[in-house]
């Protein structure tokens, strides 16, 4: 697929995004959306979002790549193409980003980071090439945690063509528990820093499973799992593990009035506001509470 032409993702996102498969319903706005994106991307080749190039966009890249559109709104504003060499071998197998493509007007509004986190999220590992001369896209892939591994000259263009990779995000689960406007929070033996109750999946279980096998070991609670509902998916940096990216799914749900038994691993927990998490909580939970203030169950 040409490559990527996304850009920087800056503050909340203002509507729902949806990420979903692409459709073949999807073609014409999808390659205009592509024309237009790969152009601003790229002025610095000669017929670029246009004739042969669109020609295999439609014909080879839509049709063999495993795509995926960002929506909002009923209207598609983004196009990720993932080559994905080994089906069937889930996130262990990785991910090759051949093609990431945001709608101009779009830019900025979160479609290029949510693709790909739902790209790593589904493959783990990703790697990618992109054009040296297009700054704004390599300035996005670092700022999303990409590294460079090697360089080469693409033989179709005779541009220099940079490779960048980033490792499989570190997956885990995480309990939203309020009281009075207060987030529940917890401190593990030998750390400063508290984090949401919950934790890493073990093999074969579900985010659910984990997260309530996480509440009984850290807290003494029980938490059916059926009891649990996904309210969002955070997307940082791992606090303490070398820029590592996370990828932790957080759930509401299970009793509101709680006794917390604090397991062997958990020296304290406490509930805090909007003020007291920015000052003693991981890097990800500002952006659990800032969630949570814009959806008015914290105050601001």
């Amino acid at each position: 697929m040409p490559r990527s032409a996304a850009l920087f993702t800056v503050g909340e996102m203002s509507s729902e995004m949806i990420i979903r498969p692409y459709r073949p319903s999807d073609q014409e706005v999808v390659t205009d959306l592509w024309s237009r994106a790969a152009r601003e991307a790229h002025p610095f080749l000669d017929g670029e979002g246009a004739g042969e190039r669109a020609r295999l966009l439609r014909e080879v890249y839509l049709v063999q790549a495993e795509n995926w559109v960002a929506e909002r709104e009923g209207r598609v504003i983004g196009l990720l193409g993932l080559l994905t060499g080994r089906p069937g071998d889930g996130d262990l197998a990785g991910a090759e980003v051949g093609g990431l493509f945001v709608a101009p007007e779009a830019q900025g509004g979160g479609a290029g980071r949510e693709l790909l986190e739902h790209a790593a999220a589904l493959h783990g590992a990703l790697t990618l090439e992109v054009f040296e001369g297009n700054g704004r896209a390599r300035g996005f892939y670092a700022h999303l945690g990409f590294t460079e591994r090697g360089r080469r000259t693409d033989e179709e263009t005779g541009h220099p063509l940079i490779a960048l990779e980033r490792g499989a995000p570190l997956k885990s689960v995480s309990w939203l528990h309020l009281r009075e406007g207060r987030l529940l929070s917890v401190r593990t033996r030998g750390n400063d820093t508290f984090y949401l109750p919950g934790g890493k999946y073990e093999p074969g279980e579900t985010a659910r499973e984990a997260l309530s096998r996480e509440l009984g070991e850290e807290l003494g609670l029980e938490v059916p799992a059926e009891e649990l509902s996904e309210a969002f998916v955070i997307h940082a940096v791992a606090h303490g593990k070398n820029g590592r990216r996370l990828h932790m799914t957080c759930f509401t749900g299970g009793p509101q009035d709680i006794a917390p038994a604090p397991g062997r691993e958990i020296a304290e927990y406490a509930w805090f506001d909007r003020q007291e998490a920015r000052e003693r909580c991981a890097p990800a939970h500002a952006q659990v509470v800032n969630r949570l203030v814009a959806q008015g169950r914290m105050p601001g």
